[in-house]
C-alpha cells in the first residue's frame, strides 16, 4: 500500500438504513487520521494526505504498539475534564507547531479511536468485507489499551439511542452505518451512510482557496466570530460565487482559525448558508458544507437571496 492512501467517505442520509446486513458505529467529533505502522516507525496521515505526525506525537507513540505492516483508519480525539470530546481541542492541536503541539499534548493527551483496518501484517485487507475487517480490528486491538476500537452495534435501535443520548453529554457527532459486505473503497459509496447532528447558519464570505474564477473552498466568518474553510464547492456553486470574487479584484492572503491560508476578499460581498456540525460552542467545525449563496442586499429577511444549492 502506497502513501498517502485515499480514504473512504460516508454519504449523508436523512435516516439510518434498516436490515440485517448493516452495522452502526458511533461517529466521533475529532480529526480523521490514518495510522501507518511501518518497519521504521509510525506515520500519521490526515484525510487530505498530509503527514501530520509532528502535531500528534502522543498518537505516534501509541502506534508503536501495533505490529509493523499495519495501517488503520480512525479518529484522533481529545476530551475535556468532564469526559466530553472536544473538536476545538483537536482543531487547536492540528493547527499547532510541533513545539506547541507537544505542550498541548502534555495538557490534554489525544486518543486514537480506530474504526477500520486497511492493512495487516499479512497484507492489504481493503477488498475484504467490512464484517471481516471489523473482526480483524477487534482481534488486533484486544491487547493494546493505547488504541481503542470504535463502538459498534448491529442493532439499529441501539444506534439511535446512542445518537440521541450521547450527543450533548459526550460530544458524539452522529452514527455511521456500514454494510457488512462492503469493501473499503475510497470516496463516497452507498456502503457507508451517516446521520449527524447539524444546523444551518448564515456566514459572511471573507475569502476563498483555488483560482478566483473557480474557487475550491470558501473562507467564511461564522456567527460566533470564528473563521473556517468550507468543504469543496460543487461546480455550479463555484461558478456562481466566482462572479462575486472576480468583481472583488486582487486581494491579499489571510489565515483561518484552523491554520489554513486563503485569499481574502472584502467582508460583505456575499453571504452563504452553511451546514455545520454542532459543537459545545456552536458551528466551529472545519467540515462546513455550503448550501446556498447570495450577493449582499438581495433580500429582506437575510443579507442575500438564496440562488443556488450545493452538495457534498
Amino acid at each position: 500500500m502506497d502513501w498517502p492512501v485515499s480514504v473512504a467517505l460516508a454519504q449523508s442520509v436523512p435516516e439510518l438504513p434498516t436490515g440485517t446486513d448493516w452495522s452502526y458505529e458511533v461517529k466521533l467529533d475529532g480529526h480523521r487520521m490514518i495510522m501507518w505502522r511501518t518497519s521504521d516507525g509510525v506515520r500519521l496521515q490526515a484525510r487530505s494526505g498530509r503527514d501530520v505526525t509532528a502535531a500528534w506525537g502522543d498518537l505516534a507513540l501509541a502506534g508503536h504498539h501495533l505490529p509493523a505492516g499495519t495501517v488503520l483508519d480512525g479518529e484522533a480525539v481529545i476530551t475535556t475534564e468532564d469526559g466530553r470530546i472536544s473538536f476545538e481541542a483537536a482543531q487547536a492541536r492540528a493547527a499547532s507547531s510541533p513545539t506547541r503541539a507537544h505542550r498541548l499534548a502534555a495538557q490534554r493527551p489525544a486518543h486514537y479511536i480506530a474504526f477500520d483496518a486497511l492493512q495487516l501484517p499479512s497484507g492489504d485487507v481493503r477488498p475484504r468485507p467490512y464484517s471481516e475487517r471489523r473482526t480483524a480490528l477487534l482481534n488486533l486491538l484486544a491487547e493494546l489499551p493505547a488504541i481503542q476500537a470504535i463502538s459498534a452495534t448491529t442493532d439499529r435501535d441501539t444506534a439511535l439511542t446512542w445518537y440521541t443520548t450521547l450527543h450533548h453529554e459526550h460530544g458524539v457527532e452522529g452514527i455511521v452505518a456500514k454494510r457488512a459486505t462492503s469493501p473499503y473503497r475510497a470516496g463516497r459509496t452507498g456502503g457507508w451512510q451517516k446521520i449527524r447532528h447539524a444546523e444551518t447558519v448564515d456566514a459572511d464570505v471573507i475569502g476563498y482557496t483555488g483560482p478566483q474564477t473557480r474557487p475550491r473552498t470558501l473562507a467564511i466568518r461564522l456567527p460566533n466570530g470564528r473563521t473556517a474553510l468550507t468543504q469543496t464547492l460543487s461546480a455550479p456553486l463555484a461558478a456562481q460565487i466566482a462572479q462575486v470574487l472576480v468583481a472583488a479584484g486582487p486581494a491579499e492572503q489571510g489565515r483561518a482559525d484552523t491554520g489554513e491560508t486563503y485569499t481574502r476578499v472584502p467582508s460583505g460581498l456575499a453571504v452563504v448558508e452553511v451546514l455545520a456540525g454542532t459543537t459545545p460552542l456552536g458551528c466551529q467545525r472545519r467540515r462546513i458544507e455550503v448550501l446556498t449563496c447570495a450577493n449582499q442586499g438581495q433580500a429582506t429577511t437575510r443579507p442575500g437571496r438564496r440562488v443556488g444549492r450545493g452538495e457534498r
